[in-house]
């Protein structure tokens, strides 16, 4: 074998090993790369799901604070427990948004202020800050759950989840209140 046979083979394997180390470097940072996608993902998912589990735990404790202060239902806990219920689910609720604001797209942040902003009536109207009727009551609680469709919608399209939960597919839910009490008139906040 000649030495141009011999050079021609030392390169054919040197440009083999080239070849064979760079589609196992590619391929590695590949699967790292989706691997983080992977982790930042279920990050996501973990946040999102936290987030409206505070936000769903605050207007609960505001139905049960508003119902008590005008008299729909009696809770067994006083109102300045009641309050101080509520207060504590504001803070974590704020704290869960800001792990959305660390996470999430300008999409899903965006969903997150407005839900925001919708839960926080709920939360004025329950504790007297504003004022209003049982049908504003109502109004203010079937805005704070389409925001949490909004929201769940975002963070859906977010995480790459095809379907949607606010398409014509589904149906026009109402809230589930009890009904209005038998001659209370809208005036005295109990329509």
């Amino acid at each position: 074998m000649g030495t141009s046979e011999q050079l021609l083979t030392i390169a054919a394997v040197l440009l083999g090993a080239m070849t064979t180390y760079l589609t196992n470097y590619w391929t590695e940072r590949q699967k790292i790369r989706r691997e983080q996608l992977t982790r930042w993902d279920d990050r996501k998912l973990d946040a999102y799901e936290n987030y409206v589990d505070r936000v769903r735990a605050a207007v609960f404790l505001a139905v049960e604070l508003y119902e008590h202060r005008e008299g729909i239902r009696a809770s067994d806990d006083p109102e300045p427990q009641l309050r101080a219920q509520l207060a504590d689910a504001i803070r974590l609720q704020g704290r869960a948004f800001e792990r959305i604001m660390l996470l999430a797209g300008d999409e899903v942040i965006e969903a997150a202020h407005d839900l925001n902003a919708a839960s926080r009536a709920v939360d004025w109207q329950a504790t007297g800050k504003q004022p209003g009727t049982l049908t504003d009551w109502r109004d203010r609680n079937r805005e704070v759950f389409a925001a949490i469709n909004a929201f769940h919608e975002s963070a859906r399209v977010d995480l790459g989840v095809s379907g949607s939960v606010l398409g014509g597919g589904h149906q026009e839910r109402d809230l589930l209140l009890p009904p209005h009490p038998r001659g209370a008139s809208d005036g005295a906040g109990l329509d």
